[in-house]
């Protein structure tokens, strides 16, 4: 069976409670995607494949040590996973929350009642400002940070360090939170989302060309269930450069990735408890669907998302997901999907499920079973495949609309545009311009005697 017959299973259960449903129905809720054919997990590490990916090895004289990357992430998803890093000289330590849904590295600039520590520019003797300001904007919050650049290390994974582009955050709006434990941002998704232009290089572009490393990353989330012990951080892995076979069970199903800028990617249909909600599948890919570490619940267009509380209703299955608090005594849940404007979201409630790789390389996300994604032993999420696609689309993207970094692009064009006519026009008024007329017929009238004569008529 080809691309077009297989899908992809991603029931909602991570980090969330199934309430009143029998133990032998269906899967609750599940999120078809198109995808290729499975990736069968390997038996035990070996060397970097063929096709572009690369198990997570110590490759011999590289500067990436991946085994050393498990266990690096910090944090849940109702607060963000973070990765511990040094930047500047002498080195000054961050937690910086990784986020799939943009493409800016940013960290604190100056003190703010949210944060413990920032990051100070002026004390690292290898930082250079690149001398303009740079505002990001995201569903939750905005910034704006002075862009330079300095060297950067990441103990748990690399012995070396590496040059990269940085924003340091003086102005914030909605950004650092209460709670929160981390400093800064650290955009994974393509430059073509990067502020202020996609000419700024982005810190994986960096990574993978100084480091010599594969352009795929891979990410497990284990936040599924209440925190461990209570400590509000379950902590997870990011492995940058590869895959770690450790990480996940069972193959590893891979979907197109459509366009890149985020890991946009094609949702065929939504079912709950069994049942499609029925709806167009450009519905549920309207205007786009992705994959975003940074976004916590899974968000759904508005048709969509009514469609699947009106389901949720008639099933009688509850998505709840835990709260966690300083000081709660008392157990807080709240609803694990939410309303979009903009985009069908698979955030970090679904990817604790999973241990998720964005292989960039070949232009594709793949999911695979998350062995840390359980509640009192029993798996939260599951993946099989493939399904029948006869009633699908052949298309479920719609017509793709101009993004934001497009209209940048053609709004300067525009404005180089008339730039230019101006600038002619201002040389034509100021600059003289005398010509000998040369004898004419006397019937043949001249342009400017023309112009003048049917102006004043």
């Amino acid at each position: 069976m080809g691309a077009l017959g297989r899908a992809l299973l991603l029931p909602l259960l991570a980090q969330g409670l199934l309430r009143a449903a029998p133990a032998a129905a269906p899967a609750p809720f599940t999120l078809p995607l198109r995808v290729a054919a499975a990736s069968p997990a390997p038996r035990a590490p070996g060397p970097p494949r063929a096709d572009g990916l690369a198990l997570a090895l110590e490759p011999a004289g590289a500067a990436a040590n991946f085994l050393a990357m498990v266990d690096n992430l910090q944090g849940d998803s109702g607060r963000g996973y973070y990765l511990e890093m040094l930047a500047g000289t002498p080195p000054q330590e961050l937690q910086i929350l990784v986020d799939t849904g943009s493409s800016n590295f940013a960290v604190a600039g100056a003190p703010h009642p949210y944060i413990d520590t920032y990051f100070d520019s002026e004390r690292s003797s290898t930082y250079r400002p690149k001398g303009f300001d740079v505002t990001v904007k995201y569903t939750q919050g905005s910034w704006t940070g002075l862009v330079g650049e300095d060297i950067v290390t990441i103990p748990k994974g690399f012995n070396d360090s590496f040059l990269v582009n940085i924003a340091t955050i003086f102005e914030s709006d909605n950004f650092f939170l209460p709670g929160i434990k981390w400093n800064g941002i650290l955009g994974l998704a393509y430059a073509t989302l990067a502020k202020p232009s996609s000419s700024l290089e982005t810190f994986f572009d960096s990574l993978v060309t100084q480091a010599e490393i594969p352009n795929i990353f891979s990410m497990q989330m284990c936040g599924a269930g209440l925190p461990v012990a209570g400590s509000g951080t379950n902590g997870g892995s990011l492995v940058l450069g590869g895959i770690e076979p450790s990480l996940y069970k069972g193959d590893i199903w891979y979907t197109p990735i459509k366009e890149e800028w985020y890991y946009q990617i094609e949702i065929l249909k939504l079912e709950i408890g069994g049942q499609s909600l029925n709806l167009d599948c450009r519905e549920y890919n309207a205007d786009k669907a992705i994959v975003d570490s940074g976004t916590t619940l899974l968000r759904l267009p508005q048709k969509v998302f009514d469609a699947v509380v009106q389901a949720v209703a008639r099933t009688s299955l509850l998505y709840l997901q835990p709260m966690v608090g300083a000081g709660l005594n008392y157990e807080c849940y709240r609803f694990g999907i939410s309303p979009s404007t903009n985009a069908l979201v698979i955030g970090a409630t679904v990817m604790e499920g999973f241990y998720v790789v964005f292989d960039r390389a070949r232009k594709r996300v793949g999911f695979a079973a998350s062995p840390c994604a359980e509640i009192a032993g029993v798996a939260v999420s599951e993946i099989s495949g493939p399904f029948s696609t006869e009633d699908m689309a052949s298309n479920c993207v719609p017509a793709q609309v101009f993004n934001e970094p497009i209209l940048w692009i053609v709004s300067y064009s525009l404005m180089s545009v008339c730039g230019a006519i101006l600038l002619v026009l201002i040389f034509l008024l100021l600059i003289p311009f005398r010509c000998r007329h040369a004898p004419r017929h006397p019937e043949v009238v001249n342009d400017e005697s023309s112009l003048v004569r049917h102006r004043w008529k």
